[in-house]
This record gives structure tokens, C-alpha cells and sequence, in this order.
């Protein structure tokens, strides 16, 4: 009978023991979400059996750390592990004890600022792709403003279309093709009207 309460003593006197608290970023804003995770330092041996033990933060920042502790663990240090930041939490059975929650308090503050969010990371890339389309802009009417044609289409000026002559197979503008078959080709005015006609619609169907 001694030997088995000297084997269910360590059993019994085992505890659960609560750290809460408040994890906060530098700036003070909420650690939304995240995991608090018990760590332990290479030495620390007695700490290995806590290690992993993990809450997660509410949407204020708040969470709760249960494991279970007894005298044995007295003063023992945990690290507790948030983004990659620790902090040391000294384990006192009594404090906790004579807490009115059963529970003890730590808060997390950490140095590092919180991530920036996805709707100013979207609207940066907005204004990073609006400068480049403006720049993009920019340089080709820089182009086109550098050559005389070019400053003349900037200006609304457009350069008749040039039709080849059915006839002679020569490039003529437009509006100077029903000319050039009545001068050039000695065309009756209605036929060089039909003829041009006819360039224009063979014209209109290769484009569509």
C-alpha cells in the first residue's frame, strides 16, 4: 500500500495551470489569430514535457494556456512563443493557488508590427500597375510627338487610306481613285463610280 501512494503522489498533487493574457503587436493592435506556443531553452529538460502546448488568440488578442503542473515544477521557466518571439513565464504554484480564477496573468507585447493587410497590399499594387500604364503612356506619345507624322496624328490629323488601282495595280488615296480612273484609265464617271465601289467593298469584307 506505501508503495502505491508513493506512485499515485506525483498524480495527485498534479494541477492544471492557466496563463492568460492579452498578445499585442508593437503598435498596440490586437495578435488576431495566431498561435501561443510553450517552448522550452535547450537546457531545460524539466520543460520538455510542456513543450508544443499551444492556444490560439481570439479576435482581441486574448488566450489561455492550460497544462498541468505540480510542486515538482515550482518555479520552473516555460517560454511562451508567439511570430516567432519568446517570453518567459516562471511557473508559481502558489500565486496560482490563491488566484481568484485560478489562472495567472501574463501579457505578450511584441516588436514587431502587425502585417499589413490585404486590402492595402491590393491597393498598392493598383497604384504601383497605374504608374506603370501612365509612365507606358507617357514614353509612346513621347515617340509619336518626336516625328512630324506623329505630331500630326496627336493633333487629330489621320492620313488618307490609299486603295490600289485595279487597273494599274498603283497605290492611290481614297478620294482620288474615281479621279485617277477617269484621267489615267479614260473611264466613263459612272463605271470608275462602280469600279471604286467595288474596290471599297472587297475592302470592308478583308477587314471584317
Amino acid at each position: 500500500m506505501l508503495l502505491l501512494a508513493v506512485i499515485l503522489l506525483p498524480l495527485a498533487s498534479a494541477e492544471t495551470y492557466r496563463i492568460s493574457g492579452k498578445a499585442t503587436y508593437a503598435d498596440g493592435s490586437a495578435v488576431q489569430l495566431d498561435y501561443v506556443s510553450v517552448q522550452c531553452e535547450q537546457s531545460n529538460f524539466d520543460c520538455y514535457q510542456y513543450r508544443g502546448t499551444n492556444a490560439i488568440t481570439d479576435a482581441y488578442g486574448d488566450f489561455t494556456i492550460v497544462i498541468d503542473a505540480d510542486v515538482g515544477e515550482d518555479d520552473l521557466d516555460i517560454l511562451l512563443a508567439l511570430r516567432g518571439e519568446t517570453f518567459t513565464h516562471t511557473i508559481d504554484i502558489s500565486a496560482h493557488e490563491n488566484s481568484s480564477q485560478s489562472r495567472l496573468y501574463q501579457d505578450i507585447q511584441l516588436e514587431q508590427n502587425p502585417p499589413p493587410s490585404g486590402v492595402f497590399m491590393g491597393f498598392g499594387c493598383f497604384i504601383v500597375l497605374f504608374v506603370l500604364v501612365f509612365v507606358s503612356v507617357l514614353l509612346r506619345t513621347g515617340r509619336r510627338l518626336a516625328t512630324p507624322r506623329g505630331r500630326m496624328e496627336f493633333m487629330g490629323y489621320r492620313p488618307a487610306r490609299e486603295l490600289e488601282c485595279p487597273k494599274c495595280k498603283e497605290s492611290v488615296v481614297q478620294h482620288e481613285l474615281v479621279k485617277h480612273l477617269i484621267i489615267e484609265h479614260d473611264l466613263d464617271p459612272l463605271d470608275a463610280g462602280q469600279l471604286t465601289g467595288k474596290v471599297m467593298r472587297r475592302l470592308w469584307s478583308e477587314e471584317e
